[in-house]
């Protein structure tokens, strides 16, 4: 494997484990502001945020440890990497009082003890130790471990701390720019499954702010909750390409197909649905981005100028969760000039559809309902073997395809899922079937490096994952 592809295949581990605390967040988030002291006033409930949002670095490196551990059941690896993390920040705030190690500190955490079981898992003890050989050795060394990196940690993280106290002081400093480039890189990363590291910058790094209390947080949406007034700028673009720009896109797609018109609209509508409500964009976006990257960039511009235009008008509405209309009207009263994104999106409504249009019909754009293989009247039947179910059926046939198709369970590495993807790494790339796994259902397929690859399935993914892992 070569360098480029090892660099590719860590990034792609590491866009997993930004996931894994994500799905807390959004419950967190709207309990905390729905309880909160100025609206319902439970402070029970409203305490579940705090917790969460409090110990978001334990929870990422707990999302790295499983990420990077080549662990089959990775019980003893999250309970290595959870109880050693706290040895180690009570560690640090001993050594060095100023050092705050944040998510960054976290994940590198996690994925160390992940290493450390990688390697210790095989070492051979005397026979009197049997008992803390094997997959307990992690948990074993775990409190060792953690004491030498708190001083590691201690000693030299405060240089890095500052480093990203910098970066975040210039991305501020650019103001209507630094919006810019954030909501363009958004889209921009996400064939890459990294949109969600830069995303975890600005949601649990960037900026700080002392609460009336006396406490100090970092990070946008712990920013947000705690009635920062500074935050919120960097996510209300987002809401803009989620609610009004990916059913533009939605739109243009059904108005340009060529066969099979009726199958289109209905797939262009349950996708805009499903950005609507869940804030969940990626199956609109892999319709197009491999046929047309040139496409793809221009919907990234769009998303930042989304954003860009949003700051001109003093609109700032933070997020929770995905930016979908939900979110928004959670958080419609706690912003700024929050109407300000209804005028702003319909008016970028209309800029995304006539720019899709224009560049599906001028550069010929294989969108859905644009090839030939989209004419009803000539389709035929497929073998009951190879056919299965489209998206939102029956989720056994469609990972029985889908496993066939990547060369059987015998070449699965790993297999875990994201929001609307299935993330496998494979033994050897060369014996996956994509034409198999396109006929499943499948909305894309993207390879990650050498062994690495993407299945863009759909909000039902973690249906199929659940399914696939029965049978391997």
């Amino acid at each position: 494997m070569s360098i480029k592809d090892k660099f590719i295949n860590q990034l792609s581990k590491l866009g997993k484990a930004m996931l894994i605390p994500m799905v807390i967040m959004p419950i967190a988030g709207v309990l905390g502001r729905l309880f909160a002291e100025d609206l319902l006033n439970v402070p029970t409930i409203a305490n579940l945020s705090t917790v969460v949002f409090g110990n978001i670095d334990l929870m990422f490196a707990m999302g790295a440890a499983l990420a990077y551990s080549k662990a089959k059941d990775k019980t003893t690896v999250l309970f290595a990497s959870a109880i050693s993390y706290l040895i180690f920040t009570s560690n640090i705030a001993i050594i060095n009082e100023t050092v705050s190690v944040g998510v960054f500190g976290g994940i590198i955490y996690g994925v160390c003890i992940a290493l450390l079981y990688n390697v210790s898992v095989d070492w051979k003890l005397p026979s009197s130790f049997n008992f803390f050989s094997g997959e307990k050795m992690v948990i074993t060394l775990s409190p060792i471990f953690a004491l030498v990196m708190s001083y590691v940690f201690g000693f030299i993280w405060p240089y890095f701390q500052t480093g990203l106290n910098i970066f975040g002081v210039f991305i501020g400093g650019l103001g209507i720019i630094g919006i810019f480039i954030y909501g363009f890189l958004n889209r921009l990363l996400i064939p890459f499954g990294l949109h969600h590291v830069l995303n975890a910058y600005f949601a649990f790094e960037y900026g700080t702010y002392v609460t009336s209390s006396g406490e100090e947080v970092r990070g946008d949406i712990i920013r947000y909750i705690a009635g920062d007034p500074s935050a919120g700028s960097f996510f209300t673009g987002m809401y803009i390409v989620i609610i009004f720009g990916i059913p533009a896109i939605n739109y243009a797609i059904s108005k340009t197909a060529l066969y099979g018109k009726k199958e289109v609209k209905g797939t262009a509508r349950a996708n805009a649905i499903t950005a609507v409500l869940s804030g969940v964009s990626e199956p609109t976006e892999f319709s197009f981005m491999f046929v047309s990257p040139k496409l793809y960039v221009v919907h990234s511009i769009l998303s930042g100028l989304a954003g860009t235009v949003a700051y001109l008008f003093g609109s700032r509405v933070g997020t929770f969760s995905q930016s979908g209309a939900i979110d928004y009207v959670i958080n419609f009263g706690y912003g700024a000039n929050a109407w300000m994104v209804l005028p702003i999106g319909a008016l970028f409504f209309a800029l995304y559809y006539y720019v899709f249009k224009y560049f599906i019909k001028k550069d010929n754009i294989l969108t859905p309902g644009r090839e030939q293989t989209w004419n009803e009247a000539s389709q035929e039947e497929e073998s009951a073997d190879e056919t299965v179910a489209l998206p939102n059926e029956k989720h056994k046939e469609m990972a029985v395809q889908i496993l066939k198709g990547l060369g059987g369970k015998e070449n699965i590495v790993s297999l875990e899922n994201c929001i609307t993807r299935l993330r496998c790494e494979l033994k050897d790339v060369s014996l996956m079937n994509e034409e198999l796994i396109k006929r499943s259902g499948s909305q894309g397929i993207m390879k990650m490096g050498a062994n690495n690859v993407h299945i863009v399935i759909g909000t039902h993914v973690n249906g199929v994952a659940r399914e696939i892992k029965k049978l391997i």
